[in-house]
């Protein structure tokens, strides 16, 4: 399933994602629940597939300060990534897309304030968040 250089190998956009952050592990388990076509795959930043692209775009996955949604040679991160996931998901979630109507210069840096504290404001796991077993077909 995943290529070599942080390359998946299927089409449709991946979402890179911080394993330990708690925000983002409920992110990740709210697109699966609520994305039933499999629109997307997800990847976190601490396994091969997710580091090679996170690498690949000029992030480093060790101190990363977004997430990122992958489709074929372009990532979208920050705001842009968030409306994405919103877009791709079924209804009513695919109405948040919306909010693309908000300026970037306005949404990116509250973006960018959450990412920053993500820790502090929501949590951190000790080890990597796990799929359950109808969810990981879906993980990189």
């Amino acid at each position: 399933m995943n290529g070599m250089n942080g390359k998946p190998q299927q089409d449709g956009p991946v979402i890179v994602f911080d394993a330990l952050c708690v925000l983002c592990t409920a992110n990740a388990a709210f697109v699966l629940r609520h994305d039933p076509a499999g629109h997307f795959r997800l990847a976190s930043m601490q396994g091969q597939v997710g580091a090679g692209l996170y690498r690949r775009f000029g992030i480093d996955p060790a101190n990363p300060d977004t997430l990122v949604v992958v489709q074929d040679d372009t990532a979208l991160r920050d705001s842009d990534a968030v409306l994405a996931i919103w877009a791709g998901l079924e209804r009513p979630w695919n109405w948040l897309a919306l909010f693309r109507i908000v300026p970037r210069w306005f949404r990116d840096p509250l973006y960018r304030w959450v990412a920053r504290h993500r820790y502090r404001l929501f949590g951190k796991r000790d080890t990597c968040w796990v799929p359950t077993p109808e969810q990981a077909r879906r993980i990189l």
